[in-house]
């Protein structure tokens, strides 16, 4: 991969593009277009019993640092609580799955996507806000809203499952 960007890249605690989505603060640490595409860090702020709903990602490997909190991670293989200090990695190859955190405490994950996209995803559909703020979720989207989301998912090569998909695991 031939290097776009020679330049050393600082960000600060408080930088970043921040945006809501589903609920959650998600600040652009580095995007992909900083990176030439090469990969994308995002830092998720995840409220209480909240979470992105089932989905997977075949041309993207995306692994989470679980900085505060905890999440539980469901995938077809199984269901994984993981707290403060634990590593998950979805490999290649759109395995579905999804994280909710069921406590009553904030989670806050760093996030790494490679190569990039989900940032641009989250970009595309999601509101600027304050790092740190947490506008009430949007009311459950209409069978049209979907059809938006799911084909805006599609462009940035996600795939959305209902969110009942990972149900039976576990």
């Amino acid at each position: 991969m031939e290097q776009t960007n020679n330049k050393l890249t600082v960000v600060g605690p408080n930088e970043g593009e921040c945006l809501a989505w589903a609920g959650g603060n998600y600040r652009i640490v580095i995007s992909g277009e900083q990176t030439g595409g090469a990969y994308a860090v995002i830092d998720m702020m995840v409220p209480p019993h909240n979470g992105p709903g089932p989905h997977a990602h075949a041309g993207f490997q995306e692994s989470f640092h679980i900085l505060e909190g905890e999440v539980e991670v469901r995938t077809e293989q199984g269901v994984y609580t993981a707290g403060a200090g634990t590593f998950v990695n979805i490999p290649l190859g759109g395995v579905v799955h999804c994280f909710k955190n069921k406590t009553d405490k904030m989670a806050r994950l760093w996030c790494v996507v490679v190569p990039a996209g989900l940032d641009a995803f989250f970009k595309e559909l999601g509101k600027p806000v304050a790092q740190g703020v947490f506008p009430p979720p949007p009311p459950r989207p209409s069978a049209e809203d979907m059809v938006r989301i799911k084909a805006i998912a599609e462009k940035y090569g996600q795939k959305l499952y209902p969110p009942d998909f990972l149900d039976k695991v576990g």
